[in-house]
């Protein structure tokens, strides 16, 4: 079947772009490996878009991207593409593409549906970076540790810290011995500041 939609695509990219025609449903996985400037964008556009024309529901196809920039490009391409295929149908079916955005943003998103069951509430807040090193130095100033003779870690180190104890699952203790030694005497003080702002349920994010 000819796609003339599909025509500005070499041949890896349009193998890619048709990829189970048409028996998507057995098809299986695929993986692509691609560098630097060789099309990943355009083609993964002509993917879905492909998928939309040859009826595959739009509301089931997930598309992730690691920017809000690049998700938003990616979905402008789609409906483009989509467009040139399908005409004035191409806005209804292309419109139903709400499982297109970043990676965090989904994953927020799933959270956020699921979050009762988890034992979260949905109304949770995500804390940046910057949020979570404010949080925690001010747990830091309640404990009276900002305002020691010894000068106590500053909040981004605590943070850092914290972050390598969690997304490494070491203890904190092995953390400080290979990682900040020079922090390893405040060892105490930091477990105590760690389990204040847990008991708080405002656990700084990972990084």
């Amino acid at each position: 079947m000819k796609s003339p939609y599909l025509a500005n695509l070499n041949p890896e990219q349009r193998t890619a772009a048709e990829y189970g025609v048409p028996n998507y449903a057995n098809a299986g996985p695929l993986l692509i490996i691609a560098g630097a400037g060789t099309g990943k964008t355009n083609t993964l556009a002509h993917r879905v878009a492909n998928l939309i024309v040859n009826g595959i529901d739009s509301r089931r196809i997930l598309l992730l991207t690691f920017s809000r920039r690049a998700a938003t490009e990616m979905i402008r391409r789609v409906e483009c593409i989509s467009a040139h295929a399908l005409g004035d149908n191409s806005g209804v079916l292309v419109g139903g593409l709400t499982w297109a955005g970043t990676f965090h943003a989904i994953g927020a998103r799933l959270l956020r549906e699921y979050a009762r069951q988890i034992g979260l509430s949905p109304s949770f807040t995500i804390h940046d970076r910057e949020d979570s090193a404010d949080l925690l130095n001010l747990v830091r100033h309640d404990l009276g540790f900002s305002k020691m003779e010894k000068r106590f870690p500053a909040k981004g180190t605590c943070l850092s810290i914290y972050s390598r104890v969690v997304n490494a699952e070491s203890p904190l203790e092995d953390t400080l011995a290979s990682f900040f030694p020079w922090c390893a005497s405040w060892e105490s003080e930091l477990r105590q500041l760690y389990c204040s702002v847990c008991r708080g349920k405002a656990a700084p994010g990972r990084s």
